[in-house]
């Protein structure tokens, strides 16, 4: 039984009276008190996500075919509804991720067929969750409403998180997951600073130098089971596991701290850190390993029988399984694959492109072109969807990071420090190896990390209502100028991330950079 739950209830008159320094510095600002207004405009913000994600999703196609990387993934989800949740086309040596994010495109498929809508339908939901999981992320983040709609529209508005909504690919599920374990641990965090908040106002947060004991963490929880459903898409989930653990023990030791805990350090390794690990490491894996239910369950499934097949030795791995130790060899595999997928040197991808030009945008993707039609009225027609971040906002990622930075290290700010972390835990790995082949896509899980950057410091443009009538509209005027920049900056490019057919003038006006050629 934790220490929370042994304390007697607090005296009613003494609740009311004004909380202490420590308190206050624990809860900071208190949230808005508009909940109505605040789910009203979630509702109505994720409504038109839905509208713009869902709109004509089954254009365009390969004459009925998947485009680009669907190729890869669509037939696989094809096969994993067909066989009960596994791809099991041994000549077919590409299955080379996880299962989750397949097996979420074959929900699609099973309720709406082989098709465009079918293959892109778990997509745009996915989509428009990150939406609604934006405003109230943002919303908590800065405790104002007009700002978490603000957040809202500008992901609504990003060409990348848009485009990777409506088509049958992995990497808006990685979105997905890894904002809804930031949001979590958002929410974590609070819950955190109110339980130490309780134990200052009774008097008993630094009777032990260590701290009090914080009882069962469900949003930390919650955070670590979204962990594990990124690491079941992709690898790169193991990441998020990595930078998120170390945000929870750096958040916690600032709290520890704020409530006057006199060994705040210790007292996270003694109280903390163990459960964090259970939660943030161990969850994930067990998660992982059961995203493969249907593997384990099969007797056809690629590589299920690949110790076996192959007459490898256990050796020293004679006491596991069978079937873990195929998954196991199998994985090897998959990550040489992986290790060895370089970028030719002679030839390379026309659409390549290296990390370093992903903050901005530099190098977008062109997953379909077609022209030579009539459909818009002149001869020379074009239809085209291009991956491409809104230059509205992505143009401004180094500024906010810059700027990030400064109020993470220099002025203490928690926010940044969230934002940023989990920002370059989808984007730092990646330099990891520079000779392999990469593409912008991979860059889909940052989008909503750069929006609510953005939102935190369109929040300090704005200002506080205390600073004046003056500064609080000049801040406003400035906010909704840029918003408004951001909508027409997105309604200029929907043509090219829609598909819809324009002239060759307007196609060629619509690529600003010598680089998106």
């Amino acid at each position: 039984m934790t220490a929370m739950l042994t304390r007697p209830a607090p005296d009613p008159v003494e609740a009311l009276r004004p909380p202490t320094d420590r308190e206050a510095t624990l809860l900071g600002r208190p949230m808005p008190s508009d909940r109505l207004r605040g789910w009203i405009v979630t509702i109505v913000l994720g409504v038109v996500a839905a509208i713009t994600r869902f709109q004509n999703l089954g254009f365009p196609t390969d004459k009925g075919t998947p485009i680009f990387d669907e190729k890869h993934y669509v037939p696989q989800a094809w096969q994993m509804l067909r066989n009960g949740g596994f791809e099991d086309n041994a000549g077919y040596e590409l299955v080379v991720h996880p299962p989750l994010a397949k097996q979420l495109i074959a929900v699609g498929e099973w309720m709406f067929g082989y098709d465009g809508w079918g293959w892109r339908f778990s997509s745009a939901v996915a989509g428009t969750i990150i939406v609604v999981l934006a405003v109230r992320a943002a919303r908590r983040l800065t405790r104002s409403t007009l700002l978490g709609g603000v957040a809202g529209i500008l992901v609504i508005c990003d060409g990348v998180l848009f485009l990777q909504s409506r088509m049958g690919m992995l990497d808006i599920f990685i979105a997905l997951f890894s904002f809804a374990a930031f949001a979590c641990l958002l929410v974590d965090r609070d819950q955190v600073r109110q339980r130490l908040a309780v134990a200052v106002r009774e008097g008993w947060a630094d009777e032990s130098p260590w701290g009090p004991r914080l009882g069962f963490r469900w949003w930390r929880f919650a955070a670590g089971v979204c962990v594990g459903l990124t690491f079941a898409v992709k690898w790169s989930g193991l990441y998020y596991m990595a930078f998120f653990g170390l945000l929870v023990v750096g958040l916690d030791v600032a709290a520890r701290r704020a409530a006057g805990v006199p060994r705040p350090w210790l007292g996270t390794l003694r109280r903390d850190v163990l459960p964090a690990l259970w939660a943030m490491v161990a969850i994930p894996v067990l998660l992982y390993l059961a995203s493969w239910w249907s593997w384990f369950a099969s007797e056809s499934a690629t590589d299920r029988h690949y110790t076996e097949i192959k007459n490898i030795a256990p050796g020293f791995w004679g006491w596991v399984p069978a079937g873990l130790r195929s998954l196991g060899d199998y994985s090897m595999n998959v990550l040489h694959f992986h290790e060895t997928l370089l970028t030719p040197k002679n030839d390379p991808h026309p659409w390549e492109s290296k990390p370093w030009v992903w903050p901005m945008g530099l190098r977008p993707m062109l997953y379909y072109y077609e022209s030579g039609t009539a459909v818009c009225g002149t001869t020379d027609c074009v239809q085209a969807t291009m991956l491409i971040g809104t230059p509205a906002t992505w143009w401004l990622a180094l500024p906010m990071i810059g700027w990030g930075f400064w109020r993470w290290f220099f002025r203490f700010d928690w926010r940044y420090a969230m934002v940023l972390t989990a920002y370059f835990a989808g984007y730092l790995p990646w330099f990891t190896n520079i000779d392999r082949q990469m593409y912008f896509f991979y860059a889909t899980p940052m989008a909503p990390f750069l929006a609510l950057g953005l939102t935190l410091v369109l929040g300090q443009i704005l200002g506080s209502a205390k600073r004046g009538f003056e500064r609080r509209g000049t801040g406003l005027l400035v906010v909704a100028l840029y918003v408004g920049l951001v909508v027409a900056n997105f309604a200029w490019l929907w043509p090219i991330l829609n598909g819809d057919p324009i002239s060759g003038a307007h196609w060629q006006a619509e690529l600003w950079l010598p680089s998106w050629r």
